[in-house]
């Protein structure tokens, strides 16, 4: 297989994480995120959207969206349960991940990250406040003593953490959340786990004027 991706995408490391524990072979292909490479002619032609990850299959197929990756992956495996009402479960938290995590917690972060964020500071407040209150929202859903958030170690843990475990990087505490944090640990403690998130290339800084 082929992973076109970024090593400082937590998006894109949720395909890494997945293929590991599944201890599947892979090509990696970095798609530069901050040049343009995305937004050409060939990218296009992996994803119409023009982002990146997209794990090319060895039949040629191609699947763009981290979600979608995950899934595919994970159909058959212990990483995505057969019960339907178990896979709700994990879809759940998939589409809370995209929805609050990676739109707003991710966003705030990568402002901070990058040096933007005082160029649209009202921005800014708005993702990073959202941000915390999708922290605290993740809090109450890991309160009630489980281990994972849909039960076993799933899918949906892995698209959470990508973005979750970085989050003070935005200046989102996560200290006063220790559902949060037993999870997070939880997580790095599972078979064959990596976290090879890195930084931010110097080319991706915004520069004062």
């Amino acid at each position: 297989m082929i992973l076109y991706d970024h090593p400082a995408s937590g998006n894109c490391m949720k395909a890494r994480i997945l293929l590991r524990q599944l201890e599947i072979p892979f090509e990696r292909v970095t798609v530069d995120l901050f040049t343009g490479e995305t937004r050409t002619l060939a990218h296009f032609g992996r994803n119409p959207d023009g982002r990146i990850p997209v794990l090319g299959l060895d039949d040629g197929q191609l699947i763009p969206e981290s979600g979608a990756i995950l899934a595919h992956l994970g159909e058959g495996t212990e990483y995505l349960p057969a019960d339907p009402l178990a896979r709700t479960r994990v879809f759940q938290w998939m589409f809370f991940e995209q929805n609050r995590i990676e739109a707003e917690l991710a966003y705030a972060r990568f402002l901070k990250l990058s040096g933007r964020f005082d160029q649209i500071p009202e921005v800014f407040e708005n993702r990073l406040e959202r941000g915390r209150d999708a922290l605290a929202a993740l809090d109450r859903g890991l309160s009630d003593g489980r281990d994972f958030l849909a039960g076993d170690y799933s899918i949906a843990d892995i698209a959470l953490y990508a973005y979750v475990h970085c989050a003070e990087d935005a200046g989102a505490e996560l200290g006063p959340h220790e559902a949060i944090a037993g999870w997070l640990s939880r997580v790095e403690a599972t078979p064959r786990f990596e976290n090879d998130l890195e930084p931010l290339p110097e080319h991706a800084l915004q520069r004062p004027v």
